[in-house]
């Protein structure tokens, strides 16, 4: 899926969280020709290899800024990415919400973008949400987007003043396999993404979660290698 040409000098902030579907995101957004500023939500999650991924895609996609920011929600806890003594699903994608869903994730992390879109004169916000190979969390749903712009408009001076935010979700209705192809066609190293919710200890992919097994059935349904497991 293409994304809407930016406007000369247009600026976005994209969400960019390490894994694969924020940095195809992100790819697409500079095909676009927006000016990227990239966030990335330093949340206390179980382990730090994405966030070193985060910054190499930020690095490989040449955004203009970018911003790690702490915001532990680990304080919270109810999700196995925030809480060591939450199991990590590792038998197989199933129906429902499962234990890696983070509460209110998606929601938190936009909000903190508008923020900084606003501070920015940005209109645009890039996030990786994808609705059809997902692991079933609520707020990877078209009607989210719909409803946080509609929020947005209400809760900036920008949107008061007459100025509507667009969410780009440009790969909401991909499969993985559309998503590793798009990696490709814009040239990006897939192998500089990370996926895995609970890395081995040589740090590399455990191959069991959710995240791991959509990734793979994404790569094998394209036809192409992943680097990451090359």
């Amino acid at each position: 899926m293409t994304m809407k040409i930016a406007k000369p000098g247009a600026a976005m902030v994209v969400l960019i969280s390490g894994g694969l579907d924020s940095m195809v995101t992100g790819g697409l957004a500079r095909e676009a020709g927006y000016r990227l500023f990239a966030l990335t939500i330093d949340y206390n999650q179980r382990h730090r290899i994405e966030l070193e991924a985060a910054g190499r895609v930020a690095a490989m996609l040449g955004t203009e800024r970018h911003v790690v920011l702490p915001l532990d929600l680990s304080q919270f806890g109810g999700s196995s990415l925030t809480d060591p003594a939450i199991a990590v699903h590792k038998t197989g994608v199933a129906p429902g919400i499962p234990a890696t869903y983070v509460p209110a994730r998606n929601t938190i992390f936009l909000s903190v973008a508008l923020g900084w879109a606003e501070a920015v004169g940005a209109h645009d916000l890039g996030i990786g949400i994808n609705a059809l190979d997902y692991s079933g969390y609520p707020d990877c749903r078209p009607e989210f987007i719909t409803a946080f712009e509609a929020m947005a408009r209400r809760a900036t001076k920008a949107g008061v003043e007459g100025q509507d935010f667009t969410v780009h979700a440009p790969l909401a209705a991909m499969s993985k396999a559309d998503i590793a192809r798009e990696a490709a066609r814009l040239g990006l190293d897939a192998g500089q993404s990370w996926s895995c919710y609970d890395p081995l200890p040589n740090e590399r992919p455990c191959e069991r979660c959710d995240s791991c097994r959509l990734r793979a059935k994404g790569f094998a349904e394209a036809g192409l290698v992943d680097p990451l497991l090359a």
